[in-house]
């Protein structure tokens, strides 16, 4: 394990990122001679989340939330999609592990251009609530000192967050992959009803909420698994600020090339700008803002 210069980071080899698999996660169930890593760190962040493994970093302006915003992408997905861009975050494989507090100060240093903008904090990944203990620090901390939060989720593990948690959380980005059961579970290798489940507690809660749709050809562009997630969005009408409906696009084949996985749409072309329009036309018919 090697420090890279900076005051509190620490840089994971391949194998001690599968070691603390779990640890910064909440997961539990590792002992000090499963991880021959002596850093006390590692385990109060199992239970108090003062460590989490970062996968990097962004400073962006209109992407992941409104105005500039500093997106943090944590390591860790329980979803294995078909589609994914960032599969290097699926396992807590790579990253660095940074203290909740240098993270917080890192973030607020940027406070006075959010306000400007009208940006803030997103947390990405991955998935972010996969290390909720750390997350749930982080957005409180920086929700406390007045900025704007957003969590970009899938919603399967959003039962994890208390009504407290949602309380530090401005905007979600919910990524409704699938409308169709099977078809979810086909891309993502998990269940769909969970995210249903989470977006009708946000729509419960009135919690602005923005809905992310890939459209995979092939995969997911068929006309009933597109009108099944405009009505599952459709339900949560007067939450749903707006819809996205994102073309596919293979820009990161060559991650899992890296990685060594096989990825199986590295043939797949992106969907034409008809079948995209379509789509949203789809959700436009819900009477849905959509983009």
């Amino acid at each position: 394990m090697a420090q890279d210069g900076t005051s509190g980071v620490v840089t994971l080899s391949p194998e001690q990122g599968e070691r603390v698999r779990g640890v910064a996660a909440g997961l539990g169930g590792l002992s000090t001679d499963d991880l021959e890593i002596n850093r006390p760190e590692l385990f109060e962040a199992r239970r108090t989340g003062e460590i989490g493994l970062i996968h990097s970093w962004e400073l962006v302006t209109a992407v992941d939330g409104p105005g500039t915003r500093m997106t943090i992408f944590l390591s860790g997905c329980p979803l294995r999609c078909k589609f994914c861009h960032n599969p290097d975050t699926m396992e807590m494989k790579e990253g660095t592990l940074e203290r909740i507090d240098d993270v917080v100060r890192r973030v607020l240093r940027y406070k006075q251009v959010f306000r400007a903008s009208g940006g803030g904090l997103t947390l990405s990944g991955g998935e972010p609530l996969f290390q909720i203990a750390f997350t749930r620090r982080l957005l409180k901390a920086v929700h406390d000192a007045g900025v704007h939060t957003t969590v970009d989720t899938s919603g399967f593990l959003g039962a994890r967050l208390t009504d407290e948690d949602l309380d530090n959380i401005d905007l979600f980005l919910l990524d409704v992959k699938s409308g169709d059961p099977e078809t979810y579970e086909h891309v993502t290798a998990r269940q769909l009803q969970p995210t249903i489940d989470f977006g009708d507690r946000l729509h419960a809660k009135g919690k602005a909420v923005w809905i992310r749709f890939v459209l995979v050809p092939g995969l997911t562009d068929s006309e009933e698994n597109i009108q099944n997630v405009a009505d599952i969005v459709a339900r949560w009408e007067g939450t749903v600020e707006r819809v996205e409906v994102l073309p596919f696009h293979n820009m990161g084949a060559d991650k899992w090339d890296k990685i060594g996985l096989d990825y199986e749409l590295k043939d797949v072309a992106p969907p034409s700008a008809e079948a995209v329009e379509h789509a949203r036309e789809i959700f436009r018919s819900r009477g849905l803002t959509v983009f």
